[in-house]
């Protein structure tokens, strides 16, 4: 038995590679890979994988480590800032789309139970997709990367009570049942709360400095903290996902944060293959052929309509048309739960298998489709940028007044990218009399660098919109210390559209990326690099000199 599950594991692997292999050749996405490999050593089409109990619970490893990550990036401030428009976006989507699916398909002909379940599984989103592509492009820190998981959490917390409201549904005390269930349910939230709470308090800070002598002891309580408060969030009516984002968030405001989550990206990876493999394995083919037509309509709704309502929430609240689009995308699927929930409607008689196949459908679709918005959105955006007006307002946008930087004073240097290098470029810009305003797209980094005595606002240097809130009249220099290219000629083609006629200076860790930058306008070129690698080298040979004419002299 054991052999068996070996073979079948690295069997599953090597077909897995393969496959991903040849869709990187075809410039594809892997999460279609993995999806794709799982419908064909799943039951519906070869049969080669038969070990569903172990690729399942390393899939759950992988959402456990997944949510964990992300957590260990949210410290309580940021949530803070980002709960009124996360419960704003996520509970105005879910009515939006649970209302208008509804009425589409009692229109498209289905009963209204069958409706009524269509609709909810419209609404929720793949928490684990999302979070895994956002990851990959980086964008988990911008403002609608914090924004997109914060509502994504909304949705997590109402599909647990969608779940409870189903079980007691039917039943003769249905009422009664569901809110003594709901009541249990949020005195257990608020305990487990309460308890990671004084945890953090008293008890972690002090527990991680011990174990942190070692970094191989780091990381594997890491791992079990992540998966305890997941086993623990699952016990507690809540779900896995729930549960591992609280041992994240637990674990963020302690200086191992950033170690921690550096040394799990490779394990997360490794173990999500199998959660994409897995879900693609259960997804019934049989099921697909004859719910087409609906399937398409209904596909069509959750990738234009769910986008459309996070945008005009978030363009209502003053976020730009940017952030709401590319926040919007994140919707554009239905999630792994809608799946659960609409087997659940099967198991107790609710919905039949015709409904369940519809459904299947529709979250292969939208899947396989957002996947590509997603990844292609900042192209996607500026082909609809014309038409994305009307969902902005024209007032002073939110992302212009959420830092604390004064834009009123004088500006000499704007500098896009306040990490540790542009940090210490405006430190020594402001030591030598030169008036700097940074732009990051971090609003935790704003906020850090605002109370370290930086002037620093946020902004996005992809953004094409983003020039035209800073004060480029004054300033003399615009450099840039974000490495990458396409980026930097982002920002390039924005100034000068803006009509900026100061020097540019941008960084470039490459011969092939200054070249570009040079033809494309760049004044100077930063190699941080190569600088700071002459700098030692003249540091180290100066001294050397200095040692060999002192022992001369003697």
């Amino acid at each position: 038995m054991t052999d068996n599950i070996f073979q079948e594991i690295a069997v599953l692997l090597l077909i897995a590679s393969m496959v991903s292999a040849l869709i990187l050749l075809m410039r594809q996405p892997l999460i279609v890979a993995y999806i794709l490999v799982g419908i064909l050593v799943g039951p519906s089409v070869f049969g080669i994988i038969t070990v569903r109990d172990e690729v399942d619970l390393l899939a759950q490893m992988g959402i456990s480590v997944l949510l964990f990550v992300v957590g260990l990036k949210l410290d309580l401030h940021l949530i803070r800032t980002m709960g009124p428009v996360a419960l704003a976006t996520g509970l105005g989507q879910i009515v939006f789309t649970s209302v208008v699916g509804y009425f589409l398909s009692l229109a498209l002909g289905f009963s209204p139970v069958t409706a009524l379940y269509i609709a909810v599984a419209l609404t929720f989103s793949s928490t684990i997709i999302i979070v895994k592509l956002l990851s990959d492009k980086r964008e988990i820190d911008a403002l609608h990367g914090r924004i997109a998981v914060g509502f994504l959490i909304v949705q997590d917390i109402i599909v647990v009570l969608v779940m409870i409201g189903l079980t007691t549904f039917g039943s003769p005390d249905t009422s009664e049942r569901f809110w003594s269930n709901l009541l249990l349910l949020l005195l257990r939230g608020s305990a487990f709360v309460i308890s990671i709470g004084l945890l953090m308090r008293y008890v972690l800070p002090a527990l991680l400095h011990h174990l942190a002598r070692s970094r191989e002891l780091l990381v594997l309580f890491s791992i079990s903290w992540a998966v305890s408060l997941a086993v623990a969030g699952e016990m507690l009516g809540f779900s896995k996902e729930i549960g591992a984002f609280i041992a994240g968030i637990s674990l963020a405001s302690t200086p191992y944060r950033e170690a921690i989550g550096s040394r799990l990206v490779n394990l997360r990876d490794f173990l999500l293959l199998f959660f994409f493999l897995d879900l693609g394995a259960k997804l019934d083919m049989q099921q697909l052929g004859v719910q087409v037509a609906p399937a398409v309509v209904l596909s069509l709704f959750v990738l234009i309509g769910n986008p459309l309502i996070v945008m005009v929430i978030m363009g209502s609240m003053g976020y730009r048309k940017r952030t709401g689009f590319l926040a919007g995308l994140t919707v554009a699927q239905i999630s792994e739960f809608s799946l659960i929930l609409a087997a659940l409607g099967v198991s107790l008689g609710h919905i039949n298998t015709e409904a369940l196949g519809l459904i299947t459908l529709v979250g292969l679709i939208t899947i396989g489709l957002s996947t590509y918005m997603i990844l292609y959105s900042h192209p996607l955006y500026k082909q609809l940028s014309p038409w994305l007006k009307i969902f902005e307002k024209k007032v002073r946008r939110r992302e212009d007044t959420d830092s604390s930087a004064d834009r009123t004073a004088p500006v000499d240097v704007i500098l896009f990218g306040m990490g540790r290098y542009g940090s210490n470029l405006a430190r020594n810009l402001t030591q030598r009399g030169l008036n700097v305003l940074g732009v990051d797209f971090d609003s935790e980094t704003v906020a850090l660098r605002n109370n370290q005595g930086f002037r620093v606002c946020y902004g996005d240097a992809e953004d094409p919109e983003c020039p035209s809130a800073l004060p480029l009249n004054q300033s003399k220099w615009l450099i840039s210390t974000i490495p990458q290219l396409d980026i930097n000629l982002a920002l390039l083609n924005a100034v000068e559209h803006h009509g900026y006629q100061g020097r540019k200076a941008f960084a470039s860790h490459t011969d092939y990326d200054s070249e570009k930058l040079r033809e494309a306008g760049a004044d100077l070129i930063l190699t941080p690099f190569v600088d700071a690698a002459e700098e030692a080298a003249d540091r180290i040979a100066g001294r050397t000199r200095k040692e060999d004419s002192s022992e001369g002299a003697k």
